[in-house]
């Protein structure tokens, strides 16, 4: 009726919906209930962590961001204010494959054998290499995420695929996390199984791992990332140079993904948040 006053007289409508006009009139005149005030504080406070980050979250991250938050609310509630507020989470898609693979040379030993659970930083490192496109054609990304806490310990990014492009990308790994004995997993790429990088693995201590061809499986975390990556930046962004690409990939990583955003499979909590928590009561059992 409030919508319509305008168009037809309030008695013709009160009369057709069989209600009276001192009932509307006392209806608009009536503040907002309780319940309707906590809504509209609530739904601001989800637009607030909708826009920071970057739209991408959906119901079940601004529910852990709430909680996280001190405010305890169930999940139900948090989809219905989003569906009325038009606001929607990004959908993860996955990534294209860069595995180009060298018959000539025998890869390594698969030291993983599809069990990727690991109980501590650095015991297991996952890698792997995608594309950004940019209007000035392709650069490419390769990473090494920690298994453990789903942190991206190592990234590099360059204009070919050659051996370097990973070596940068685990070297960042070994200079930030100073490891023993890691196992660093990857596919049968050429990359991963030439000479330099596994002279650079034996001279760091690391162990390298490879899967099999042809299973997605052994590749699922760099993957996820990847998908991640893709929906949440790539898809919304265009980059008309590599210099702009490689920035925006490092606010990704850096300022965004590992710090911030978090992930399902940590307690939706993000990667250096889980670490620390870990940290913290790892401190606290010991005394």
């Amino acid at each position: 009726m409030t919508a319509n006053q305008v168009v037809f007289p309030v008695r013709m409508m009160a009369k057709v919906m069989g209600v009276s006009r001192s009932g509307f009139y006392g209806w608009i005149a009536r503040p907002p209930s309780a319940r309707a005030t906590a809504d509209r504080h609530l739904s601001e406070r989800i637009g607030r962590i909708h826009s920071a980050s970057k739209a991408t979250y959906g119901a079940p991250r601004i529910h852990a961001e709430l909680a996280d938050g001190g405010i305890n609310v169930g999940r139900k509630r948090v989809e219905r204010l989003m569906k009325a507020a038009t606001l929607v989470g990004v959908s993860r898609r996955k990534g294209t494959r860069t595995t180009i693979r060298d018959d000539r040379v025998r890869p390594a030993s698969d030291l993983v054998d599809r069990n990727f659970r690991a109980d501590a930083p650095d015991q297991l490192w996952v890698a792997d290499i995608t594309y950004v496109p940019t209007w000035a054609g392709f650069i490419y990304l390769s990473v090494v995420l920690d298994a453990w806490s789903r942190r991206i310990v190592g990234w590099s990014m360059g204009h070919d695929l050659k051996a370097q492009l990973v070596i940068d990308a685990m070297n960042m790994a070994i200079g930030q996390r100073r490891p023993r004995d890691v196992i660093h997993h990857s596919d049968q790429g050429s990359q991963y199984t030439s000479v330099a990088f596994g002279l650079r693995c034996k001279e760091a201590g690391v162990r390298p791992s490879m899967g099999s061809v042809g299973d997605a499986y052994d590749n699922a975390m760099c993957e996820s990332f990847f998908a991640t990556l893709q929906c949440e930046l790539l898809d919304r962004r265009k980059f008309r140079t590599k210099a702009e690409a490689r920035m925006a990939v490092f606010e990704f990583i850096e300022g965004w993904y590992n710090p911030s955003r978090r992930h399902s499979a940590l307690g939706y909590k993000s990667p250096i948040t889980f670490e620390r928590s870990a940290q913290t009561q790892l401190k606290s059992a010991t005394g």
